[in-house]
């Protein structure tokens, strides 16, 4: 049985935001009020883009009419998986369950 530290991807809505840096605030401070109290563990943090054309990093947000797309990385440890599709399956049921209704994506599963 080994460690893993899972990273996951989720699309988080926030309406009614005014600049894309509030959206990112307020994305950050809702999806840590929904985890807190089941999965307070998780690291919450903007997820970010490479530009195709200067290969610097853009943040990954848009706000068009008021409404913001907003992308998250959620990083989860998982202790004593089997192997990395049992650890996927665990942080992707102890973070759907505090995040009902959120597109959640795995993006990399390292071994630690």
């Amino acid at each position: 049985m080994s460690d893993y530290l899972v990273t996951l991807e989720s699309a988080w809505v926030i309406k009614d935001v005014k600049s894309m840096g509030d959206a990112v605030s307020i994305a950050i401070s809702e999806a840590g009020k929904r985890l807190n109290p089941s999965a307070k563990f998780v690291e919450i943090e903007a997820g970010m883009s490479a530009c195709p054309y200067c290969e610097g990093e853009l943040s990954s947000a848009l706000v068009v009419a008021n409404t913001a797309l907003v992308d998250l990385m959620l990083q989860i440890r998982v202790f004593r998986a089997e192997s990395d599709e049992h650890a996927t399956r665990i942080a992707k049921s102890v973070v759907g369950k505090a995040l009902r209704d959120i597109p959640l994506k795995i993006l990399e599963v390292q071994e630690i």
